[in-house]
């Protein structure tokens, strides 16, 4: 098949979710395409393009489908139901793609259009609810940040949990007695996500 940019950046996109971040190279993405990585370079100038543009495609499908969810809000939607279709959709869109929560913490680094389109509006929401300008970019970032860390957390998680023995389980409790207590709400990580939202959009409107 003919050797084409986007051919090169879901290539990369599969290796990157075989070996990480760091551990990517041009060759291995060439291997993945039966090419010599000679070849890639006519397309792509390095693995830091790549990067960015692999960076910018999970973006971009974040973004569309940040879109259609606030397209499909009603007209008296609030300023926090429209952050809050924002941040879920996002957290949806890379979480499809192993390693997407890394790349889009490196994507204002790479400066990909996508993740700056997605901070773009971001601030405009934020702006248009009346928030104060001079902590709405703060905020945007805070959002950004959060969605990242949590998927992060979610993309490591083992498959398994741990075994506990019943005396590690008692010296823990022991140890971490508000943690590990019955009576602490477990709730599933889409409920912790929205609520977690909620509180972050509480505090934005709280004036500093």
């Amino acid at each position: 098949m003919k050797l084409t940019k986007e051919r090169i950046v879901a290539a990369g996109m599969a290796v990157f979710a075989e070996v990480g971040y760091h551990n990517l190279s041009m060759r291995q993405v060439a291997d993945r395409l039966d090419a010599h990585a000679g070849s890639l370079y006519y397309h792509v100038r390095g693995k830091n393009e790549l990067l960015a543009l692999m960076a910018d495609q999970v973006c971009r499908q974040a973004y569309d489908a940040g879109t259609e969810a606030l397209t499909a809000l009603a007209p008296t939607a609030t300023w926090q139901d429209r952050v809050e279709a924002q941040a879920i959709t996002l957290r949806l869109s890379i979480k499809q793609h192993p390693g997407g929560a890394q790349l889009l913490a490196e994507s204002p680094g790479m400066l990909s259009t996508g993740a700056l389109s997605l901070m773009e509006r971001l601030l405009r929401t934020l702006l248009d609810a009346g928030l104060p300008a001079d902590h709405c970019d703060i905020a945007a970032d805070t959002l950004l940040s959060h969605v990242t860390g949590f998927v992060l957390q979610e993309q490591n998680q083992p498959t398994t949990p741990p075994a506990v023995t019943a005396e590690r389980y008692a010296e823990l409790r022991e140890q971490f007695p508000l943690l590990m207590s019955p009576s602490m709400p477990r709730p599933s990580q889409d409920e912790k996500f929205t609520r977690s939202l909620r509180l972050l959009c509480t505090g934005f409107a709280t004036p500093a």
